[in-house]
C-alpha cells in the first residue's frame, strides 16, 4: 500500500472517530491543516519560478 493509502485510511478512522464521539471540532481543525500543508508543499515547487521573476 502507498502512501496515499494510509493517508485515505487515516481520514477514514479520523472520520468515524469524530461521528462516533460527536467532536465535531475535529472537522475545520482537519481542513485547515489540510490546506496548509497543500500551501506549503505548492509553494516550495513554484519558489525556484517566482525567483526568476524578480
Amino acid at each position: 500500500m502507498g502512501k496515499f493509502g494510509y493517508v485515505g485510511k487515516l481520514m477514514k478512522e479520523l472520520y468515524a472517530f469524530a461521528m462516533e464521539e460527536k467532536v465535531y471540532w475535529m472537522a475545520p481543525l482537519v481542513i485547515a491543516l489540510l490546506v496548509l500543508s497543500f500551501l506549503i508543499v505548492a509553494s516550495q515547487s513554484s519558489a525556484p519560478f517566482i525567483y526568476t521573476l524578480f
